[in-house]
């Protein structure tokens, strides 16, 4: 069931953590360890974690030389094939000390649209949490399209959340919450609590390309967040640099409550990959 505050957090039972490629490429590259570690501590109070990871092309770049993230598809299918296998690596790395084993899942648009392949997903996650292994979900670069993509893996990961039934979506990124205008205009004030009812008519979230390695940005994280919360799963927008405090409850982000209508057991319904 969805959670009611983000101090329901330690506790929960499952829960599904998106991290941008910003976050942990490049010069961030080591802060794949400090993700892991409040992970590890998730998992360790019994909460079932799914980590949808942003990252593969940002990480397959320095391999191909590359300076800048490729426009071309082809390029960055190329860059994706190398950094998926360099990204999972880092992460089973990190993971080793805690004796967690990552499983890779890999999916497309067309994974959610299709209920024989959407069945298989789910079922497939719902075995390796079972088995106390850790999926971690990336959208499948090496066969997607541009016209068949998720746009960004924010929306991917509030699709996971409905599909398994999670607590919560806990979105990472590199600032603390969302601002009711850009944070660098002085009049921006942070934004504590989205009730599900507000329309967020009078934010202003921003541009939504943020750097040379990533495609996300606050006004995407806003409306994964809705997308989750349509389907009854509360979402948090944080800092990676907050994980593990997001992750054990603390009072910090952007909260977007649930909403209160939704059906429970979400796992069990259809999940459809929404337009726009």
């Amino acid at each position: 069931m969805s959670l009611n505050s983000r101090s329901e957090l330690s506790g929960a039972r499952r829960v599904v953590v998106k991290v941008g490629s910003s976050s942990i490429s490049g010069a961030n590259a080591d802060k794949i360890e400090s993700l892991v570690d409040a992970l590890a501590a998730a998992h360790a109070r019994g909460t079932e974690v799914v980590l949808v990871s942003s990252g593969a092309i940002a990480t397959g770049m320095p391999y191909l030389r590359l300076e800048e993230r490729p426009t071309d598809l082809a390029t960055q299918q190329a860059a994706a094939a190398v950094g998926q296998n360099v990204l999972v690596y880092r992460y089973q790395n990190a993971l080793r000390e805690f004796g967690i084993v990552a499983g890779q899942v890999l999916l497309t648009a067309g994974d959610f649209e299709d209920p024989t392949h959407r069945s298989n997903a789910r079922r497939a996650m719902e075995r390796l949490l079972g088995l106390r292994i850790l999926p971690i979900v990336n959208e499948n670069d090496t066969v997607a399209t541009h016209e068949i993509r998720f746009g960004d893996n924010d929306r991917l990961a509030a699709l996971v959340s409905r599909l398994i039934g999670a607590d919560a979506l806990v979105l990472l990124s590199d600032i603390a919450c969302l601002y009711t205008r850009p944070p660098s205009e002085p009049d921006a004030r942070p934004i504590h609590e989205v009730p599900f009812s507000d329309d967020l008519s009078g934010y202003e979230f921003g541009a939504t390309v943020v750097n040379s390695v990533g495609t996300g940005g606050a006004a995407t994280k806003a409306s994964a967040a809705r997308l989750a919360a349509a389907g009854g799963v509360a979402a948090l927008v944080t800092s990676i640099d907050l994980a593990d405090q997001a992750l054990a409850g603390a009072d910090i982000g952007t909260w977007f409550e649930a909403d209160p209508a939704a059906p429970p057991h979400v796992a069990t319904g259809t999940v459809t990959v929404p337009a726009g």
